[in-house]
Parts: structure tokens; sequence; C-alpha cells
């Protein structure tokens, strides 16, 4: 038996060899990390059939592994990528949101403005007829400069408002006394007794209040619209630095160079990832949450007192009202004028017009039946319009520190949250050890992941963040019934007086709106809240500084 010992060990070996070398061979067969690499459109010639020795990878864990040089540096620019891709579309919704919200609330504005001068025009015609028509300069210049007020900007509505009621005073005069001669230094003096002799009531003094705060309000919370639009439009083009596309290549490919092509990384792992890759975004989230709270109380303004659709549509019943309140007082207000400016020069008696008073103005403008004007403009109301908005609002807060998570629960960039132990933790299949970091650039001096400059905050960003501040301080003004470029310091400011709006309820005197809410929040989130602002206060503080002018002019 001895004889035949040593050929049957050997004999043994050599099939146990053989076993081993079929059980090597097929745990080292690459052939589905090449099927998925050449799906992607890359060269299969790239992608190795069996494992091969990884000592030329630099990011990826060497040893055996899938991956060629050329399949690690392709899949390094695949993971910008992809990680570029999905910010993108977490961005462009939101940006989408922000865009066409706008648009609705542009169109409604503006044809608000057509329907009122269409409606002011038409009523005035059937009124006053030929009168008007002579006259009907004065009121399409007054359309005019509310139009260039919304789309441009740069005119101050009280003084135009008070300009218009100035020039209106001295047609009528004119008309009412029409059996006199007026030089133009006459109807200047004429002009200096308005607010002493209230010849059109008090509908100039309500109509001011109530038509500046309604279109600050308006073209303030349009514009805030605009603004927030383009902050998620120029924030969403992304540029990883070099240490981001390492941490992302490591993440999302490597694991298909150890052969787990099913294996997700860990979700704690992607966050830590997600939160260095995206800190200067994070840095964003104070600003823009103070924002969108001063978006939504102004927002709060438009339902209510400052309710544009409230003070356009009627618009024309209240000038006529004036201008009936001018007939009625035109001989107290006439005698009155007379002992201040002096006694005007009575025209040659061929040319003395007949007195329009008991004519021209002897009818009545017709009383104003919300049920003969059209009931919306642009297909919807401002209710609807403001509704639907603040619901978006709401939704947008917090965006910039829930970004990285909702990169996250993208499945394509991570398993779920309660597969922990089953996932890819940039070394092999295991569970993530490491805390998660907060949000914001400085926090990440310990990001176990991603190496990030904290002392250098990207300037896009910063100028974000100064667009959002600027327009902020605009949305209070705005909510306080001031006008964003031209402040009221008039007694009217006080909200008194139908106009205001606040004749049953006590409208704030300052700015008071909720601020983010802290409470509540995780260790992480904490974290966020707790400690970006000082870390980077000192620094952003001198850039905030310089900043402040250019992006002043910019959003004007």
């Amino acid at each position: 038996m001895a004889r035949f010992g040593l050929p049957a060990l050997l004999c043994t070996l050599a099939v146990l060899n053989a076993l081993l070398q079929a059980a090597e061979l097929k745990s080292k067969s690459c052939s589905e990390v090449r099927r998925l690499y050449v799906s992607k459109g890359f060269n299969k010639n790239d992608a190795p059939l069996h494992e091969i020795n990884g000592d030329h990878l630099k990011i990826c864990p060497q040893g055996s592994t899938c991956c060629s040089q050329e399949m690690e540096e392709k899949y390094s620019l695949q993971s910008k990528d992809d990680f570029k891709s999905v910010v993108s579309e977490q961005c462009n919704h939101l940006q989408a949101v922000f865009a066409s919200r706008y648009k609705k609330f542009d169109e409604f504005f503006k044809e608000l403005l057509e329907n009122a001068e269409k409606s002011l025009n038409d009523m005035f015609v059937k009124t006053y007829g030929h009168l008007y028509m002579q006259n009907s300069e004065l009121f399409k210049d007054l359309f005019v400069e509310l139009k260039r007020y919304y789309v441009v900007g740069n005119v101050n509505l009280e003084e135009m408002l008070n300009d218009f009621w100035a020039r209106l005073l001295e047609r009528m005069f004119r008309l009412v006394n029409s059996q006199y001669h007026f030089t133009d230094e006459y109807l200047e003096c004429v002009s200096k007794y308005t607010e002493q002799l209230k010849p059109f009531g008090d509908v100039p003094r309500k109509l001011k209040l109530q038509v500046t705060r309604a279109f600050v309000a308006a073209r303030t919370f349009a514009q805030g619209l605009a603004v927030a639009g383009d902050v998620v439009s120029k924030v969403s083009v992304v540029n990883p630095t070099a240490q981001c596309t390492h941490a992302l290549l490591k993440m999302i490919y490597c694991s298909h160079c150890r052969g787990l092509v099913t294996v997700k990384p860990c979700y704690n792992y992607c966050s830590n990832i997600m939160r260095g890759c995206l800190a200067n975004q994070g840095d964003l989230d104070f600003e823009w949450n103070n924002f969108i709270d001063a978006m939504l109380m102004v927002a709060e303004r438009l339902e209510g007192p400052f309710n544009i659709e409230s003070v356009m549509d009627p618009i024309d019943v209240k000038i006529s009202d004036a201008i009936m309140n001018m007939q009625d007082n035109s001989v107290q207000v006439s005698q009155k004028v007379f002992q201040g400016c002096g006694p005007p020069k009575p025209l040659p008696a061929g040319r003395i017009s007949r007195s329009i008073s008991e004519s021209a103005f002897s009818a009545r403008f017709r009383p104003h039946h919300p049920e003969e004007r059209p009931t919306t403009a642009a297909g919807t109301s401002l209710d609807r319009l403001v509704t639907d908005v603040k619901e978006k609002l709401k939704q947008a807060k917090k965006f910039w520190s829930s970004l990285p998570s909702n990169v996250c629960n993208d499945e394509r960039m991570a398993a779920g949250n309660g597969n922990e132990d089953d996932c890819w933790n940039g070394k092999g299949k295991s569970r993530y050890l490491f805390a998660v970091t907060g949000n914001g650039l400085a926090n990440q001096g310990n990001n176990p992941e991603v190496q990030v400059d904290t002392s250098k905050p990207d300037i896009l960003i910063l100028r974000q963040i100064m667009a959002l501040r600027v327009m902020t301080s605009k949305m209070k003004n705005a909510y306080n019934g001031n006008d964003v470029d031209f402040f009221d310091t008039s007694d009217e400011s006080s909200g008194e007086g139908s106009g205001s709006g606040c004749e049953y309820q006590q409208c704030p005197s300052e700015f008071d709106y909720n601020a983010t809410d802290h409470a509540g929040k995780s260790a992480n989130e904490k974290a966020d809240s707790a400690g970006v602002r000082p870390g980077a206060q000192a620094y952003l503080l001198t850039a905030f500084c310089i900043l402040f002018l250019v992006m002043q002019r910019e959003w004007r």
C-alpha cells in the first residue's frame, strides 16, 4: 500500500490544484464589469477579461482589479458628469418653478395694466366724450409711467402721481373757467394750491397710497421670483475640484474595479462626499431662507392690503370720482385760487366759451359693477397666483442644506438609508463608520472623504449670497409699504385711510418675518447652522462689503 501512497498523493494534489485554478479563474472574471463599461460607450479593449494587478491605479484601491489605467481615467470623467447631471436635475426643477411663476406673474401684471387702461378709456369716452378725447394723453401718460415703473423701475411713484393730479387740475380749472385766459405762470400758481384746497377731495391721497404700496409690492415680488430663478440657475452649474472628482470616482466606480457592480455606495459615505463637493452651495442656505421668508411675507401683503388687482380694477371709478369732486367744488376752488393768484383776464366777448359746468360734466360716471368688468387678467387672478407660489416657496426653503441628501437619495448615487451593511464604503462591501459632517464650507475641515480648502469661498456663491441679501432688503421695504428706491417719509406711510388697507386691521410698522426654524434639527443640521457662521464670518465679511455696491447696482 505504501508504494501506492506517493502516486495517490500526487494525483490528489493535481486534482485539488485543478479545482483551485478553476475556482480562481471564475472569481477573477471581469465580464460583467466589462459589459457595463462598454454600455457607457467606452472601448471594450480598455477592459480586461480577468482581474489584473492594480499597481497602476491612482485613486481606486490597488491589488487585484478589473480596471485598467484607461478605465480609471474614463471613470473619473464619467463620475464628474454623473455628479453634475444629478445636481443639475435637482436645481433645474426648482429653477423651472421660479421661471414659470415669474412668467405668470409678469403676464398677469402687464395684462392687468392693459385692462385697466382700456376700461378707463372706454368708460371715459362714454361719459365725457370729445372732452376726454382732447385730454386723453394725460391719462395715457399715467399708464405709461405705471408700466415703466413695473418694467424698469426708476420712477418715483409719489412724484409721478402728484404731477398727474397737478396736470389734471390745470386742465379742469381751464374748463370750469373757460371764460378766462390763463397763462402758464398762472396755472403754475393754481397747481400750488392743490394740497391746500383739495379740489379732488381725498381721492388723490388715498389712491397715491394704494398705488404706491401695491405697485412696489407687485414689482418687488416679481423681481424676487426672477432673482431666485437666476440664483438657482447660476449655482446649479457645478465644477468639481480635483479632490471632489477623486472622491466621486472612488464612490461611484471604484466598486466596479473590485467586481462589485451591483453594490451601491453607503448613504452616509455619499453624504460626506456631497457635503464636501457642495460645501460652497451649503453657505447659501442662511440667506436663501431669509429671502424665502421675506417673499412669503410680501405674498401675504399681495393677498391683503397691497393687492394690485383691487387697486387697478376700479381706478377709472376713483379718478372719475375725483373729477366729480372738482366739478362740485369748482366755484369755491376758483374763488380761493383767484384770491391767492389774482383775478384772471377775461377772454374777448367773441371767444368766451360756454361754461361746461352744466353741460360737459353734467353726466355722472355710472356706478361700478364688478360683474361688468373682466374678472381676470392672463386667465387667472392674483389670489390664485399668490396661493400657488406661496406653496412653492415653502417647498424651496432649506433647499441648499438639503441638496446633498437629495442627491444621495437618488438611486443612481447611493444605497438606501436602511442598507448600511451591504454597501460600498470606498474600500469594500461593508458598513461605513465615519460620522456625517455638517453643511457649509466651515464644516469641511474634518470631512473624512473630501479635502476642502475652507479658506477660499467660491466668488460666484458670494455674489449670489449678496444678491439674495439685496433682494431681501427690498422685500422688507416693500412689506412695509416703502418704495424700494424712493422711501415714503410722509405721514401717509402710517397706514391711515382706506388706501392703506389697514382700517380694520393693524399693519406692522416694521418688517417682522419668521426666521428659519432651528428647532428639532438633527445633530448634523445643528452643526450646519452653528458651525458655518463663526468659522467663515470674519473672512466673508470683507468679501461681502466689497461685493455689496456691485450687487446693489446689478439688482436695481
